[in-house]
């Protein structure tokens, strides 16, 4: 497995597979993603990361079935593993390390 630091996009893209749970396929994703950031996200990019979290052993897919409605083509559906629920974990946690290392008192002077 290669490392698993996470930047701030594999992080978004992890965060919707969750949860999306059976439901998180590419264009869901990059939906999903569009939706609640409020920026352009291309299919393509959000392809890279999720073979990028692939190889990082973050995620694992599987083809779905055959559909007539796709012209009998598959979707390609993308699970958390427990190495990804880790490193979401372990993000999780050094965010809130860092908003908790921070005094109210530099939120009053900005």
């Amino acid at each position: 497995m290669k490392g698993t630091n996470l930047g701030e996009f594999e992080e978004l893209v992890l965060l919707t597979v969750v949860a999306l749970m059976e439901d998180a396929y590419s264009v869901a994703i990059c939906d999903e993603l569009s939706n609640l950031t409020g920026r352009s996200i291309k299919l393509g990019v959000v392809h890279a990361v999720l073979n990028r979290l692939e190889e990082k052993g973050l995620v694992k897919s599987e083809l779905g079935e055959a559909t007539k409605t796709r012209g009998g083509k598959r979707k390609r559906f993308y699970q958390l593993t427990i190495p990804g629920k880790a490193a979401l974990v372990h993000a999780k946690s050094m965010r809130d390390q860092l908003w908790d290392s921070i005094p109210s008192l530099v939120w009053e002077k900005v």
